[in-house]
């Protein structure tokens, strides 16, 4: 899979230059296609940040070939609403309200907001309005953070 082996590829540049690699999107166009790479780091991301990893993940990208069409290279922070890949993304934000789709519908629905009790190396648990959800990483499409403008407010 293309991913895989772009996250192969460059996950490793990332991490040497500091920052995480939190996720790679690849849209591919009818004329272009899109390479998208979200990063983080504990003080958060500049432009400055996006602009070095754009740099040094293109000169790679250049080098090693990995896509065959045309594409552009975008590098991006996580943003408010981050996307939750990793286990290790979960556990850091237990107690957060979040946004999950999943492959396969449970009880008729594939969508759930409600907040993140639990993660562990399997899964997850969410605590929704009329139930609490355990759901395997496998079985989850993608999950988002919802963020809490009130509280980013307060801090400033």
């Amino acid at each position: 899979m293309l991913n895989q082996k772009l996250t192969n590829l460059l996950e490793p540049l990332i991490e040497s230059l500091g920052y995480e690699l939190v996720l790679i999107e690849f849209a591919a166009g009818s004329h272009s296609a899109m390479l998208r790479l979200f990063i983080d780091s504990p003080g958060g991301i500049t432009l400055g940040d996006c602009e070095r990893v754009s740099r040094e993940a293109a000169a790679l990208l250049d080098v090693e070939d990995p896509i065959s069409t045309a594409y552009q290279l975008e590098v991006s922070s996580p943003g408010m609403d981050r996307p939750l890949v990793k286990p290790a993304h979960f556990q850091r934000f237990v107690g957060e309200t979040i946004k999950l789709q999943l492959h396969v519908a449970r009880d008729n629905r594939r969508r759930f907001s409600g907040v993140l009790v639990a993660a562990d190396a399997s899964g997850i648990e969410v605590s929704l309005p009329e139930m609490r959800l355990q759901v395997a990483y496998e079985d989850i499409e993608r999950a988002r953070l919802v963020p809490d403008f009130d509280r980013e407010m307060a801090k400033s």
